[in-house]
């Protein structure tokens, strides 16, 4: 388990951007040093924004589009093509633009995919998916991811790990179907906290003032049951990317001046 760091922003915008060539660099020191890499994507504002900024930076032809492994931490589970879905958005922002290989792109499957409505049969398939790209290195059955990304969620929610919930008490499935979501779509897929600690870095990524409570309490010593952003960890280093307004119940301590 590695203890949180944080890095406050001045705002989204910049938290997205500066997130962005976080990434960049985390991606070629990856490809550099192993051929390829592999990173797990978040929807929502934040994590859509960072690929934007991705998409507008003129450091992404650094990366090797087509040795690169993305999956995705959770997923709607609606019709291929929704527009609510992760993939679509991650897509829109970002994917359309650059040479990724196709084969690479492990999205989460549809509710009009080979497993029909059954979200816990296409929870199982995705796992299935993760365990054959695990390599004996990996000593688990899910590879070891180079970043993670997660947005918090206003209740400390990551993924689609919601407080009190069964999916954030799974401690053996790599991939469970949520049922019964306190937001919608209530039916959804998502990586249990096992597999997000498979990571070498976990970066949470939070912005806006609906944010603020989730950080206090999640950095607060919370319990993973009640505050699942408690509970997630990277194996080498755990990061929290802020904005200025998502910190402002956090104390001074937790972070140095020189991140604002």
């Amino acid at each position: 388990m590695s203890a949180p760091q944080l890095v406050v922003h001045r705002d989204k915008e910049l938290m997205a951007q500066a997130a962005a060539a976080r990434l960049i660099t985390k991606i070629v020191d990856a490809q550099a040093a192993r051929g390829s890499a592999s990173v797990v994507l978040t929807g929502g504002r934040n994590g859509n924004g960072l690929l934007a900024a991705l998409a507008a930076s003129p450091a992404r032809d650094a990366i090797d589009w087509s040795r690169l492994d993305l999956w995705w931490g959770d997923e709607r589970f609606l019709p291929e093509g929704d527009p609510e879905r992760n993939v679509t958005q991650a897509r829109e922002a970002l994917l359309d633009k650059v040479a990724l290989d196709p084969s690479r792109i492990h999205a989460m499957p549809a509710s009009d995919g080979p497993h029909g409505g059954d979200a816990d049969s296409a929870a199982a398939g995705y796992a299935a998916e993760l365990a054959a790209a695990a390599g004996p290195e990996d000593h688990g059955p899910v590879p070891t991811f180079d970043v993670l990304m997660l947005g918090v969620g206003p209740d400390t929610h990551v993924a689609s790990l919601f407080p009190e919930l069964p999916a954030v008490r799974e401690t053996e499935r790599t991939v469970v179907g949520v049922h019964g979501a306190p937001k919608p779509p209530p039916t959804r897929v998502s990586l249990t906290l096992p597999a997000i600690r498979a990571a070498r870095e976990v970066w949470l990524l939070a912005a806006g003032e609906d944010k603020a409570e989730a950080a206090e309490i999640a950095l607060s010593g919370a319990g993973e049951i009640q505050a699942p952003a408690a509970g997630a960890y990277g194996r080498s280093r755990t990061l929290w990317l802020l904005d200025a307004a998502a910190a402002s119940k956090l104390p001074r301590a937790l972070y140095p001046p020189a991140s604002a």
